[in-house]
């Protein structure tokens, strides 16, 4: 079977520790670094997650995307108000309803209009948390999902290892929903990296391998750089997702200090040398 296309990005695109010469040049307008990005950094694809925090104007998802080339895709990390604190039991009272998550959901579905337009819409990603637990109640929520999103492309990522078994990839397979593998540290609870194909679009995550993740601030969760040696190690897994998938999309969530965008440009020049990439 013939490869697909692979696409190669970062999980974000502004941050202040990428500024001052480590990624974008030191004066670089904040409202000019997508430009950057696609441009100069020559990304054709981005992940969005400041979509997980609100439910983002449909006008500034118009201008995001005016400011990539034509060929530009982005994907749409969901809201937490669908993903997560449904199901947080920490939340008491403030936890939304089910009735709540889908109404938001609706809100987030038609802020992506702009995008679905321009065919810019590469999916949207679904993750849900550790304590999101697989059981019948589980699988209708997410089948749910899948209704309410129609031919929207949807993604999703686990991050409790009880997900790690074929039920799981059956049920995706069964509902036209992606997979996304991820790496990530190896605690406990989180899932370990499965290649599996369940959809036309085959996804690789990569949060990086720092030991202190839970509990720990932002920047030292992703704080881990790849080594040559470790991306190189994926990279009969990135010909097989792309050999059985139509698209498959790579992006890069250890963020601190740039080292997403240091890895990902890594990662293209190794796959174009192996003429994996083009």
């Amino acid at each position: 079977m013939a490869s697909g296309i692979i696409k190669i990005g970062t999980s974000g695109f502004s941050f202040p520790d990428w500024r001052k010469g480590v990624i974008y040049p030191a004066g670089l307008p904040q409202k000019e670094e997508l430009l950057y990005y696609s441009k100069e950094l020559a990304f054709d694809t981005l992940e969005i997650n400041a979509s997980y925090y609100t439910i983002m104007a449909e006008k500034t998802i118009a201008a995001i995307g005016q400011k990539t080339p034509d060929n530009f895709e982005f994907v749409i990390k969901g809201y937490r108000g669908f993903t997560h604190d449904p199901f947080d039991t920490r939340l008491g009272a403030k936890k939304p309803s089910e009735k709540k998550a889908f109404q938001d959901m609706e809100k987030f579905i038609s802020s992506l209009s702009p995008l679905r337009e321009t065919e810019k819409l590469g999916c949207v990603l679904l993750q849900f948390p550790v304590f999101f637990n697989p059981c019948k109640n589980s699988y209708d929520y997410i089948a749910g999902c899948r209704r309410a999103f129609k031919e929207i492309p949807l993604v999703i990522e686990f991050r409790n290892k009880s997900w790690a078994k074929n039920e799981t990839f059956d049920f995706l397979r069964g509902n036209d929903l992606g997979y996304c593998a991820v790496d990530e540290p190896k605690q406990p609870r989180l899932m370990p990296f499965i290649n599996e194909i369940t959809s036309g679009t085959a996804y690789f995550r990569l949060h990086g391998r720092s030991e202190k993740w839970f509990n720990a601030p932002m920047e030292e969760r992703y704080n881990y750089l790849y080594s040559d040696e470790e991306l190189s190690d994926f990279i009969p897994d990135i010909k097989k997702m792309s050999s059985n998938a139509v698209k498959t999309y790579i992006f890069f969530n250890n963020c601190h200090a740039g080292s997403a965008v240091k890895n990902a440009l890594r990662l293209k020049q190794m796959l174009k040398k192996q003429g994996v990439l083009f």
